[in-house]
Formats: C-alpha cells, sequence, structure tokens
C-alpha cells in the first residue's frame, strides 16, 4: 500500500507529489497540465512539455487560449501526440462547460448583454452561422436551446417555420434567437432583418413572441430589441 509522503521525502519538482502534499491549488498553470499529459519525452519534463502548450499561438493567451485549440495545434509540440493531445482538448472543453453552467445559473434572460455573454465565448470562435432558438417559460428562464440551422461562412438559413416548431416542441411560451457573425461583426444584414420581422409576426399570431435576436461577433453584440429593430420585448 503506497504510504502519504512526507515533505521531506516529497520530491516538489513533480506536480504529483506537490499536488499530494499541497493540494491542485499549489500547481502552476503548466503543472496542472503536467499532470493530465502524465510523461514527458527524453529530454523534456511532462512540466518542460505543458510549458510549450501554453506558450501556443492562440486566441487566448496561456491557460485560457487551452480551449481553442485543436488536436492539430497540440500535436506541433514534439513529445504532444494524439492521445496527449485528445487528453488536452477534453480539458478544455471541460473548462468551457463548467464556465457555460455557471454563466447559464445565473444568467437573466431579460437582460441582453446576460445573454450574450452567456452565448459569446461559446459563438465567437464558429467559422459558420449558428442559430440558436432560446425557449422560454411564461417567468424568461431558459427551459431548452438547439442550434437550428447551421450555415455558410457568410449565411445561414434560417426557417420561420423550424424556430416554432422547436418552441412547440419544449412547450416554450417565448423564444429568443442567438446567431454569429463569422466575420466578427455583428450589425444585422438586410436578410437577418427580413427575417426576424416575419418570425415577429409568426410569433404574433401563434401566441410564441420573440423576446429578442442576438447576433453575436468578436467580443461585441447588437440586440435586436436594444437597436429598436424590434418594437417589444415581452
Amino acid at each position: 500500500m503506497n504510504q502519504l509522503l512526507t515533505k521531506e521525502d516529497a520530491d516538489l519538482s513533480r506536480p504529483y507529489e506537490k499536488c499530494l502534499m499541497f493540494g491542485a491549488a499549489a500547481l502552476t498553470d503548466a503543472e496542472l497540465i503536467a499532470v493530465v499529459i502524465r510523461s514527458g519525452v527524453k529530454g523534456k519534463s511532462a512540466t518542460e512539455l505543458a510549458q510549450k502548450v501554453l506558450e501556443l499561438p492562440s486566441s487566448g493567451s496561456g491557460l485560457p487560449g487551452i480551449c481553442h485549440l485543436s488536436a492539430s495545434d497540440f500535436m506541433k509540440i514534439p513529445g504532444i501526440g494524439e492521445v496527449k493531445a485528445i487528453q488536452l482538448m477534453c480539458v478544455g472543453e471541460l473548462s468551457k462547460r463548467i464556465a457555460q453552467q455557471r454563466m447559464r445559473r445565473r444568467m437573466q434572460c431579460t437582460n441582453p448583454a446576460d445573454v450574450a455573454e452567456y452565448y459569446m465565448e461559446k459563438l465567437r470562435h464558429e467559422e459558420q452561422e449558428c442559430i440558436i432558438c432560446m425557449m422560454l417559460d411564461t417567468r424568461m428562464r431558459l427551459i431548452g436551446e438547439e442550434c437550428i440551422t447551421r450555415g455558410t461562412v457568410s449565411q445561414s438559413l434560417l426557417s420561420v417555420r423550424d424556430v416554432f416548431l422547436c418552441a412547440i416542441r419544449h412547450r416554450a411560451v417565448r423564444v429568443m434567437l442567438i446567431h454569429n457573425h463569422p466575420s466578427g461583426d455583428p450589425t444585422p444584414s438586410e436578410e437577418d432583418i427580413e427575417v426576424t420581422r416575419r418570425i415577429v409576426t409568426a410569433g404574433e399570431i401563434l401566441d410564441i413572441p420573440l423576446v429578442d435576436h442576438l447576433i453575436i461577433g468578436d467580443m461585441r453584440y447588437v440586440s435586436f430589441v436594444e437597436s429598436g429593430l424590434i418594437q417589444h420585448g415581452s
């Protein structure tokens, strides 16, 4: 049976031993990654490999940037093979999902800025337009969400019918639309405005109003309600 290490016995240059002695909070970013990838290669320890991971160019520097890297990005580092790359991708995805769950619990669907913040990280790096239908209950709480269509880099094909079929499946009493512009510019196109007006009209007929339509860009968003493109918000 393994015995607990004493402070004198522990090699604190080894992340496993350091974590056992002082807890995960005591580890540096590189040491945390080293625990995940487990082993180094000839001439480089796991911690040294982990430091190379943190230095990879990405949309964010350091630890947050891992969330935006692909397996091929990680495998550019000598010593990071397919298995280690997949482990790192899963760590990044776990961190994103944990952050999203925390944001979702405190999100106020009546506040466009809150909703935009929740979806910003999820959508701002998408290479295609993705349109998400948020289903809301009578108290404006999120009861479900669904990506109802994906498009090309420049456009998506949004069907009014799909929006309300989605709402009816979830027994929603209100809906909100979220979609991204891969260009990074959230300015609504003429097509965005036209299809939104048709959805507003259909929602009034079906008594499932469209609360808002948010377009997500690169760290920016446009709310149709805040911009006056939808004349109601209830």
